[in-house]
């Protein structure tokens, strides 16, 4: 059974998406998984200020509401990635301004691997989505099936999503991912990217990964 001592945790690291500027007003969701239930932000709710009330506790498995408050209207793909995911429990959708830019931009870079960042910790290939209308069962089939295999992509005319196992790892994947696409935008397109030699290297020397 969800604690209130977790609650206030949840809305913690709510607040920390906030402060960082990674979502601001009722732009964003966030969940958490905590055993066959998850916290999700609640529909129209404030991130950056999230308070107890707007948090809905659902079940993953189906997608009930336990606690009679109506979740993110994103709460398919939030709960789709974890019944995908057993690994990840912590979800994070977010419009930051860098990364938005990007994905309102007519050709979106291929490669965001710009500093090593990027394929260390938020992943060397992001995948890139289609608009579908926010909230639609399109959106959240699509975003399932991008991040069965990777833990970020982007979101196009809307905003990136990322995943993970703990609220710090998650965190610290929008921040690279916010960097890489800041640099993109104040670059002007004319950034250079890291060599898939480069990469291989960082995943056997950084990453520990067996070539």
């Amino acid at each position: 059974m969800i604690t209130d001592k977790q609650i206030e945790e949840f809305l913690a690291q709510a607040h920390r998406v906030g402060d960082a500027g990674l979502t601001i007003c009722s732009s964003g969701n966030i969940s958490w998984r905590i055993g066959e239930e998850a916290l999700v932000s609640g529909t129209g709710s404030w991130v950056p200020s999230l308070q107890k009330e707007k948090v809905s506790i659902c079940r993953v498995a189906t997608g009930e509401v336990l606690n009679g408050v109506k979740p993110s209207m994103e709460s398919g793909f939030h709960l789709g990635v974890m019944r995908e995911r057993p690994d990840v429990d912590v979800v994070l959708h977010f419009q930051s301004p860098y990364a938005t830019a990007v994905a309102c931009m007519t050709t979106i870079p291929e490669n965001f691997n710009v500093t090593a960042e990027v394929p260390c910790h938020v992943g060397s290939e992001i995948p890139v989505i289609p608009y579908f209308r926010p909230g639609s069962p399109e959106l959240a089939e699509h975003v399932k099936t991008a991040l069965k295999d990777h833990n970020s992509c982007l979101l196009r005319k809307h905003g990136q999503v990322v995943c993970g196992k703990g609220f710090d790892e998650v965190f610290e994947r929008a921040m690279f991912f916010e960097m890489a696409c800041r640099i993109i935008i104040l670059s002007g397109g004319r950034n250079d990217v890291l060599t898939k030699a480069e990469i291989d290297d960082l995943e056997t020397y950084i990453l520990g990964k067996k070539s």
